[in-house]
């Protein structure tokens, strides 16, 4: 047996396992492409409650995206300034958005759900502040694309489960784990480790002993050796 069906069996376990503890979720599409990608945009380094209450304040000073573009900074870094860095987001915002009237004619990218995922990565990828973690999440979510984004939780457990090298960069674990994630799995594996990020595999202080992927993670074995030495030099 290869080495990539050994680890395609490996990720398969996981994403079993996973599924056992926080369920599985629904595969389906929905939401608009364009909507998906500035919430998305405004997700960046901050929290869902924050990112959300951004995008509802852009929405209703804004009520379409042609607004938006023909927007100033200052208005849009104003209404989404609950997000953080509404300095840079407003500006890649507003940049997207006047790329997108000039290239598609339309704010109606819904069209680009049938298109290769590859291709849309590779021309949205040129685009400032859209990294492959965003447009991965948009192919996800709004298209129902069979896709691994990998966020920072999901980058976090990747490596510590020796999936990926330490020093791998988020593209990178994106890159080296598509491949693997078995065939329609990529949703459900990103959404539970998502959720094992946020309870148990936090980025301090792990709870490895409640994890269910325990056995499986070296990073359990070396947090219980450590745990064992710190209790025999006292």
């Amino acid at each position: 047996m290869s080495e990539l069906s050994i680890n395609s069996s490996r990720i398969g376990l996981i994403a079993d396992r996973l599924e056992s503890k926080f369920g599985k979720p629904e595969r389906k599409r929905g939401g608009k492409f364009l909507n998906s990608l500035i919430l998305t945009v405004l997700s960046q380094n901050t929290n869902d409650r924050n990112r959300d209450v951004a995008y509802e304040r852009l929405r209703r000073k804004f009520p379409d995206w042609q607004e938006v573009k023909d927007a100033s900074l200052e208005e849009i870094k104003e209404a989404i300034r609950p997000a953080g860095l509404s300095n840079q987001k407003s500006k890649h915002i507003k940049e997207l958005l006047e790329w997108i009237d000039k290239t598609y004619r339309t704010f109606d990218l819904d069209f680009l759900c049938d298109d290769k995922a590859d291709e849309v990565i590779d021309t949205f990828m040129q685009r400032r502040g859209i990294g492959i973690k965003t447009i991965s999440v948009v192919l996800a979510f709004a298209c129902g694309k069979d896709i691994f984004p990998v966020d920072t939780h999901v980058h976090r457990i990747c490596r510590r489960l020796g999936l990926v090298p330490e020093n791998a960069s988020a593209e990178r674990t994106h890159l080296s784990m598509q491949p693997l994630v078995p065939k329609g799995r990529a949703l459900s594996l990103h959404i539970n480790m998502l959720s094992l990020g946020r309870t148990l595999c936090k980025a301090r202080n792990p709870n490895c002993p409640s994890c269910p992927l325990n056995d499986l993670c070296p990073s359990a074995a070396l947090e219980k050796n450590n745990t064992y030495s710190a209790h025999e030099t006292r």
